[in-house]
């Protein structure tokens, strides 16, 4: 049997711009076989709670297995050296 392979990915989708940065991820752990928790930050405020709480300048922000790996580059860079 395959093992699960889970990601969660917080990623803005505001009424006047969708990130494309965390559509990009989502189609990265998608292709890799990841199952999405898509967790979505719908207002700036939430956006801004968010990039607060976790430290971080810019979403979207990716955790495998509980780890935080970073946004849609750093989550290339995480799965090319996982491969290697």
């Amino acid at each position: 049997m395959a093992e699960t392979r889970e990601a969660t990915l917080y990623r803005m989708v505001l009424p006047d711009h969708i990130c494309p940065f965390g559509v990009r991820a989502k189609q990265i752990l998608q292709a890799e076989g990841f199952t999405v928790d898509d967790r979505i930050l719908r207002s700036r405020e939430e956006v801004d709670a968010f990039k607060a709480e976790h430290g971080v300048d810019t979403t979207p922000l990716v955790f495998i297995d509980g780890e935080q790996v970073g946004g849609s580059d750093a989550l290339e860079r995480y799965l090319a050296s996982s491969a290697a």
